[in-house]
């Protein structure tokens, strides 16, 4: 990693990373705050139980049993996955095809560094991004918990766990995106690559979320990994994080060694 290097890309994206990170907690503070007024309304969980349950496993919504379960569904479930999939995908896109494609990678690569420094830099960039999204999230959650609702504790370990699954499935989601933006020769060949397998990948799992007969597909998706209402019904299963974790590491691995090796229309 080059250190100088580091710095001057994580503060260009200094803002994207705050306003990612704010957006991230407001909204989950917003839903903590209304779970106190919520939580014993016969109206909303009368209307809870009328919906279709291939409709509430499609968004996550286990249920108003505790601020765990609420948050699992009302945040973890959709806002979450598009937050953290639209900032994997613009962030490497940002970080490695756009200086491809507007020539400022040379300027880069005239630098002693090599080409695997400059792009396992760049990585590290864009996953400190995502970890500082991540982490504010839950810090979040926490302190809406403490000053906001009472009488409901928030089960730490399952919130934990909710986090750290999330981190690992955006791992994996801008592991591939940056491995796009290592062969595509331009940011918009680069950003439709990643964001069309993402949109795929979601709505596969989408489907089989809502169709018994179609929930084959799910296997075929990334997002059937993270499953947030599971974890915070103390259903947690570590092996499609394990897959997660792999496919982070293959792409990243994989993106480095072709920006390494191909040649760069510079």
């Amino acid at each position: 990693m080059n250190v100088s290097l580091y710095k001057q890309m994580l503060k260009a994206q200094t803002k994207t990373i705050i306003g990612y990170s704010a957006g991230s907690a407001f909204y989950i503070a917003l839903v903590a705050a209304l779970y106190p007024s919520l939580a014993d309304s016969k109206i909303i969980n009368h209307y809870l139980q009328q919906l279709p349950s291939g409709f509430l496993k499609a968004f996550n919504i286990t249920g108003m049993g505790n601020l765990l379960e609420f948050i699992a569904g009302e945040y973890y479930g959709l806002l979450f996955l598009l937050l953290g999939s639209i900032y994997c995908v613009t962030a490497a896109n940002q970080l490695l095809a756009r200086p491809i494609d507007r020539g400022s990678m040379a300027y880069l690569l005239a630098t002693p560094n090599s080409r695997q420094t400059i792009a396992f830099t760049q990585a590290l960039v864009l996953l400190t991004g995502l970890a500082a999204i991540i982490l504010t999230s839950a810090a979040a959650g926490f302190a809406a918990d403490a000053w906001l609702v009472t009488n409901d504790a928030l089960h730490q370990k399952r919130f934990l766990a909710i986090n750290v699954s999330g981190f690992l499935l955006f791992f994996a989601i801008s592991g591939y995106s940056f491995f796009f933006c290592a062969v595509a020769n331009d940011e918009k060949r680069a950003l439709s690559l990643s964001g069309g397998a993402t949109v795929l990948f979601y709505s596969l799992d989408l489907i089989g979320k809502l169709t018994e007969k179609a929930e084959w597909l799910r296997y075929g998706s990334i997002f059937a990994a993270f499953e947030p209402g599971a974890i915070a019904q103390g259903q947690a299963e570590w092996l499609p994080s394990c897959l997660l974790l792999a496919i982070g590491v293959i792409s990243y691995t994989a993106g480095i060694v072709t920006f390494s090796k191909r040649d760069l229309p510079l």
